[in-house]
């Protein structure tokens, strides 16, 4: 029988894993194939052209635009600083002495005899792509980016939100069904990828807002409490690029739900060690997960473990993400292979899940995923 791939959630203690960083725009990369670099490492860098500001000089001056170019002090392409002169007149009476100054420090980019505008550009900003993980460039795309390659162990998260971050790991919680208070944030977290428990609160995240955390990685949060923290209602389609002053990542779902012990341990295994961590979701076409990357130094002896697998099997442990029983955790006790009518009235493939208290359901295969690692 074909197998039935299910996507899933990966947590490893030992992968590889490459990640592609590239340019918005054509720039120049700054490393070679080969290179080791660490996760703050400018690997490319190009120059975002300024903004560009309209300023109409005729009307400034009292002149008509065809008479534009009589008046002006500086040309198409020179470099400006605020307040100095470009354009002045030459009255018979110096009193009467009308000076034009530069709105902004910038360059000229045009000056137009038929508007009486002058175009100015205000200076390029430099982009940076960071390295991200600590790793080895595998690959260079020439005015684009590189792929960088790391051994580490991976965990990814089912919901995120905020960007690219690093820092040790440190853990708030002793145990996966731990929900964390206020008080449990402290200033020693500051820059630190904090592991909690099953839980945050919306204070609880205000605190760690004021201490400094780099990331915070929890079991599950109430929705309220998202809504409390960004101040709007999120689309989840795509996440990523959130301001709120940490990472966060879910490792279970929306609720007070316990970090799967396999999760919690292999997190706390490695407490101050270096994490990259990134908040970027997408629930779609291209799917994308949250993920905590910890590098790991390469071993000949050490076994990888591939990204790769078959399909799902019985025994695999598994998660629900659809309600009635999102975020339940069990294995997958049976694979019948006929259509199964559920209560849409649709036909689709289904599983049974054994719980840990012995109790199963019955499940759509889209309405599961996979808890992948060794």
């Amino acid at each position: 029988m074909a197998h039935s791939y299910t996507p899933g959630l990966t947590v490893t203690e030992r992968t590889t894993v490459q990640r592609k960083r590239l340019l918005p725009l054509p720039g120049t990369v700054l490393v070679n194939t080969g290179d080791v670099v660490h996760a703050d490492t400018p690997v490319a860098r190009a120059a975002l052209p300024g903004k560009v500001l309209a300023f109409n000089l005729a009307n400034q001056l009292g002149i008509a635009p065809a008479e534009i170019h009589e008046y002006v002090v500086k040309r198409e392409g020179d470099p400006v600083r605020k307040d100095e002169v470009i354009a002045e007149n030459q009255p018979f009476i110096k009193w009467f002495k009308t000076e034009v100054r530069s709105p902004i420090t910038g360059t000229i980019e045009s000056i137009s005899p038929i508007t009486g505008q002058v175009l100015f550009r205000e200076p390029a900003k430099s982009i940076d792509v960071l390295a991200y993980v600590d790793g080895t460039i595998a690959e260079v795309y020439p005015q684009q980016g590189v792929t960088v390659e790391t051994t580490c162990s991976l965990v990814q998260g089912i919901f995120g939100i905020g960007g690219e971050t690093s820092g040790e790991i440190m853990m708030a919680a002793t145990s996966p069904d731990q929900a964390l208070a206020p008080n449990h944030m402290t200033v020693a977290m500051k820059g630190r990828v904090v592991v909690g428990g099953a839980f945050l609160s919306a204070d609880t995240m205000a605190r760690a807002r004021e201490v400094g955390v780099a990331a915070l990685v929890v079991g599950g949060i109430h929705d309220k409490d998202l809504r409390t923290l960004l101040g709007y209602d999120l689309g989840v389609a795509i996440t990523g690029t959130e301001q709120v002053g940490f990472t966060l990542i879910l490792t279970e779902g929306f609720g007070t739900i316990p970090m799967a012990p396999k999760t919690f341990k292999l997190l706390s295994g490695h407490t101050g060690h270096k994490a990259s961590v990134s908040g970027a979701t997408q629930i779609r076409a291209g799917v994308i997960r949250p993920e905590i990357i910890i590098p790991q130094p390469t071993s000949s002896n050490a076994t990888v473990t591939g990204l790769q697998r078959e399909g799902i099997r019985i025994g695999d442990p598994v998660r629900i993400i659809r309600d009635p029983l999102f975020g339940r955790i069990g294995e997958v006790s049976r694979l019948p292979s006929e259509l199964t009518q559920i209560p849409t009235e649709s036909e689709v493939r289904v599983l049974e899940v054994r719980f840990g208290d012995g109790k199963t359901a019955v499940i759509p295969r889209s309405n599961i995923e996979v808890i992948e690692g060794a």
